[in-house]
C-alpha cells in the first residue's frame, strides 16, 4: 500500500472539550504540525451506530445499526475489508463491538479477546475490551496508556497499513459526572498528556495518525439525538497531506473514504461522501 495510517477515536469526548483541555493536541495545531476540524457526526449519535458509520461510511438507516443494543455483523464494504482487499495488513484495539461489527458475530470471549489471523479477510490482529459489568459505579475500562501500548506493539510486530484504536473512558467518564466538573477535566487532561508521547513516535514509525470522536455529549453527558453538542467533535490530522480550510465542517461518512484515499486502497460505491484529505 501506498502509505500507513492509525486512527485513534476517544468516545465521547465533545467539540467545546478538545481545544479547552487537549493542550497537546491544539498545540501542534497551533505550530503546524497537526490539522484540524469539526465533524459531525451520525444520526443516532449514538456509540455502536457511529462506529459501524465510521468504517463503512454509511449512514445507520442503511447499514442498520440503531443503537448499542442493536449489533451484529454488518454486511456493507468496511475500512478493514477494502484494505485487505488492497493487499494491505490491518490491526484493531478496541471495543468487542468493532470486532462483531466487522469480523464476527457473537462476540465470544475466549476466542476473540484477542486473534493474530493473517489470513482474515477483514481484521487480521485485534486486541478487544467487552466493558462487561459496566455502570455507574465502575466504569471496566482499561488503561489508556495499556491501550495505546498494545497498538504500538501491533503496528511494530506486524508492520500494519491501517490500525485503530478506540477508548471508552472518557465518554464514561462524561456519563458519570458530566462536564462542568473538576473530575471531566481531569479526566481529559490525563487523556492528553497518556496519548501525546506516543504521537510523535507513530509518526517516526512511518504513519500518518488521526485523532478524533465518535460523537459529543451535552451539558448532562447525553448523546444519541440531533444537537451540536452532542453531534460535534474536533479531528486532528497528522500526515503529509493537505486538507481543507480549518472552517471547513466536515461529515462522519467523510472519514472512511478519507482513509482509503491516503492508503491508496479503491473507495466503494457505497461509500458516497466526498474524502477530505487526497490520495
Amino acid at each position: 500500500m501506498k502509505r500507513k495510517l492509525l486512527l485513534i477515536i476517544l468516545d465521547g469526548v465533545p467539540l467545546r472539550n478538545w481545544a479547552r483541555l487537549f493542550g497537546n493536541l491544539e498545540g501542534w495545531v497551533a505550530n503546524g504540525t497537526a490539522q484540524k476540524w469539526t465533524m459531525t457526526s451520525v444520526l443516532p449519535s449514538i456509540s455502536a451506530s457511529c462506529y459501524a458509520s465510521i468504517h463503512t461510511g454509511v449512514t445507520p438507516q442503511e447499514h442498520g445499526c440503531t443503537g448499542n443494543g442493536n449489533v451484529f455483523r454488518i454486511k456493507q464494504p468496511d475500512l478493514f475489508s477494502e484494505i485487505r482487499r488492497a493487499g494491505g495488513t490491518t490491526g484493531a484495539v478496541t471495543h468487542s463491538f468493532w470486532s462483531e461489527f466487522f469480523n464476527r458475530h457473537p462476540f465470544d470471549y475466549v476466542r476473540d479477546i484477542e486473534y493474530d489471523e493473517p489470513e482474515s479477510t477483514t481484521i487480521n490482529h485485534g486486541r478487544f475490551h467487552s466493558m462487561t459489568g459496566y455502570g455507574h459505579a465502575n466504569q471496566m475500562t482499561p488503561s489508556d496508556l495499556d491501550l495505546f501500548a498494545t497498538l504500538t506493539n501491533l503496528a511494530r510486530r506486524f508492520d500494519l497499513n491501517y490500525g485503530i484504536l478506540h477508548t471508552c473512558t472518557l465518554d464514561s467518564m462524561g456519563h458519570r459526572f458530566q462536564h462542568e466538573s473538576h473530575e471531566m477535566d481531569h479526566a481529559c487532561f490525563v487523556m492528553d498528556e497518556m496519548l501525546a508521547p506516543f504521537i510523535p513516535r507513530w509518526r517516526d514509525m512511518g504513519y500518518e495518525v488521526i485523532v478524533t470522536a465518535d460523537h459529543g455529549q451535552d451539558a448532562r453527558g447525553h448523546h444519541g439525538g440531533n444537537d451540536p453538542l452532542q453531534q460535534q467533535f474536533a479531528l486532528y490530522y497528522f500526515g503529509d497531506a493537505q486538507g481543507p480550510d480549518a472552517q471547513t465542517p466536515l461529515h462522519q461518512l467523510q472519514l472512511a473514504p478519507s482513509i482509503l484515499n491516503r492508503l491508496g486502497a479503491p473507495i466503494p460505491e457505497s461509500m458516497k461522501a466526498d474524502p477530505f484529505l487526497p490520495a
